[in-house]
């Protein structure tokens, strides 16, 4: 497979389960090592044996499906705890930094909450002002939406397309086609390990490959 994302722009893969999506995602922050190939993500050679991973991880936030916050801590505390450990920073600039990315998710209000205490969607959203609070270059998405009911995916839905306007750069993994219409400017399908078909968000109205085709019938 191959596929470049230019700055500022917003990548969608999509593709049944089990075609490679999550771990495309999985290689590109090095959760995943390579076989072969190459694998550039600002300036990092991320295949490289000697590649440092914390400073690749700086620049790459990603979230999963799972939120993976730290139940025993508060929202506040989650995000400040790599803040504080992974880049030094004292309390009170690490305090300022979390209310800020959790006032441009909308949790301004629930930083002393813990995550029992949050519906879905605002435990999603924590997870991504965590992300934010280490200013990536880059932030990876995998299915970040596909757990929630309809009016949670909705207040997620937001918060990245606020990113999208913004100008992040970011590669989602979604089934939700309408969501990609509306945030992609690039396409990529994959099948089966391979990219079969990439292009603007126009492709998912004029599908050029039968495996296009095949999925977005599926799909519907």
């Amino acid at each position: 497979m191959s596929f470049e994302v230019e700055k500022g722009h917003v990548a969608v893969i999509i593709g049944q389960s089990g075609s490679g999506k999550s771990t495309a995602l999985r290689c590109v922050n090095r959760l995943e090592r390579i076989d072969s190939g190459r694998i550039e993500v600002c300036g990092h050679a991320v295949e490289a044996p000697d590649l440092d991973v914390k400073l690749l991880r700086r620049d790459i936030g990603i979230v999963f499906q799972s939120y993976n916050l730290f139940p025993h801590l508060s929202v506040i505390e989650n995000i400040t705890l790599a803040l504080r450990h992974t880049k030094k920073l004292g309390r009170r600039e690490s305090d300022e930094i979390a209310r800020q990315v959790l006032d441009r998710v909308g949790l301004a209000d629930k930083a002393g909450s813990f995550p029992e205490q949050l519906s879905g969607g605002q435990q999603q959203r924590a997870a991504i002002a965590r992300s934010l609070a280490m200013s990536p270059k880059v932030m990876l998405f995998d299915e970040v939406t596909s757990a929630l009911d309809p009016q949670l995916k909705n207040e997620v839905r937001r918060v990245i397309e606020g990113l999208a306007a913004g100008g992040m750069t970011m590669i989602l993994v979604t089934h939700e086609m309408g969501f990609a219409r509306r945030v992609a400017d690039k396409v990529i399908l994959m099948h089966k390990g391979v990219v079969h078909e990439e292009g603007s968000a126009s492709i998912l109205t004029d599908p050029k490959t039968k495996e296009l085709r095949d999925f977005l019938e599926y799909d519907l």
